[in-house]
């Protein structure tokens, strides 16, 4: 009966590793993002012991298969094989290290939050990653588009093109995170940032995934988006983005 009623809570599931800390001696608590499961915290035995058989496929930014069996406060790993190697190239360099600390936290903020949409969650964050990992586009390019594509998914979704509030047909010169993003004058709040009108293509592209015009972007235009994407997400998340503010921005 006891193995019957542990074979029952047992359940199988495609994740990746948003963070870990440890527990006692060789243990560590993972928190996962699962694909059909919304994010779950699970305990994994033994993993930090040299002879554990799956402790590196259970690190930050890797995604693996995973079996699991449900526990009454945290779930536990029984077996975990390797999907998507990425923690290593990611960790390797500081820089794609921070972009994707700040694209676990924000999965997990959101997630935490909205857990019906863990499923698209789960496969926006996993392409981001795959992507960094390979160092398909700028770094913080790949940041600044999985943050707003994550809002987007989320219900948040800002307007580039017209006005925010009243629909009215743009281009608009002013942002407003409140309102939702670009503004137009008669909606325009005071004090709103006027950002340059590459940016503002730019930050479109981001949201698109057009990366053909996002690569060709300037430097000074990144970096205005970058401030634009960071106002955005802590407005519509209500907190600081603690790992945002280590990222690297040239």
């Amino acid at each position: 009966m006891p193995q019957q009623s542990f074979a029952s809570r047992a359940y199988r599931d495609d994740a990746v590793v948003l963070r870990t800390h440890k527990l006692g001696e060789a243990d560590r608590i993972i928190t996962l993002l699962t694909k059909h499961h919304g994010q779950v915290r699970a305990v994994a035995k033994g993993v930090r012991r040299t002879s554990s058989r799956f402790g590196a496929r259970l690190e930050p930014f890797m995604v693996a298969d995973l079996q699991l069996v449900s526990g009454r406060t945290l779930d536990i790993v029984t077996q975990a094989v390797a999907k998507g190697a990425y923690g290593g190239s990611i960790a390797a360099d500081y820089g794609r290290y921070t972009v994707a600390a700040a694209m676990t936290e924000t999965a997990e903020k959101l997630t935490d939050v909205d857990g019906e949409a863990g499923t698209a969650q789960y496969n926006l964050l996993v392409g981001a990653l795959a992507a960094l990992s390979r160092d398909e586009h700028a770094a913080g390019l790949i940041l600044d588009s999985y943050l707003l594509r994550a809002l987007a998914t989320g219900g948040w979704a800002p307007s580039f093109t017209d006005c925010a509030r009243c629909g009215l047909p743009g281009p608009h010169t002013a942002f407003s995170a409140p309102l939702g993003g670009m503004v137009c004058a008669q909606c325009r709040p005071p004090g709103s940032p006027a950002p340059a009108p590459e940016t503002v293509i730019l930050l479109a592209a981001l949201l698109t995934g057009d990366w053909t015009t996002a690569d060709a972007s300037q430097a000074q235009h990144r970096k205005e988006a970058a401030g634009l994407v960071a106002a955005y997400l802590q407005w519509h998340l209500e907190r600081v983005l603690k790992s945002l503010k280590h990222v690297e921005r040239s």
